[in-house]
């Protein structure tokens, strides 16, 4: 795991999953995703998704994301998570609602790598909506 500027970088096959429930309490996380939010599994269930959430993140971002996989749909877009120790990553992030076969609702959010040239654009379009915040 590569650090610059208090960024993680994933790995090009880095692959990062997590499942929570309908309120977004996680369930799951694969190692890779433990590994690069700096937090152990045990950590990590049953607390809120929102435990890596970058404050550097707008609001709007979100909301879009639950309006959207609530209906049952999925989403994708870039994300700015936090660590444990207080650095950060950039993934692009696709979520998918579903429903287990004992009726249990819930997300799986599977992450890859931001491209540097994504990450900058991202950057900029999200300090924009943290201003109008």
């Amino acid at each position: 795991m590569e650090l610059i500027n208090n960024e993680y970088i994933l790995k090009e096959k880095s692959f990062l999953v997590s499942e929570t429930d309908e309120k977004g309490i996680i369930r799951f996380a694969n190692d890779e995703f433990c590994h690069f939010a700096g937090y152990n599994l045990n950590e990590l269930i049953g607390q809120p998704h929102s435990i890596v959430r970058d404050p550097d993140m707008p609001k709007a971002a979100f909301k879009d994301l639950w309006e959207t996989v609530k209906k049952g749909n999925r989403w994708k877009g870039f994300v700015k998570n936090r660590t444990k120790n207080g650095k950060f990553y950039w993934v692009f992030a696709t979520v998918f609602p579903f429903t287990s076969n004992d009726n249990q609702k819930g997300y799986i959010s599977c992450r890859r790598r931001a491209s540097r040239k994504e990450i900058k654009k991202y950057t900029a379009i999200y300090k924009q909506m943290k201003e109008r915040e």
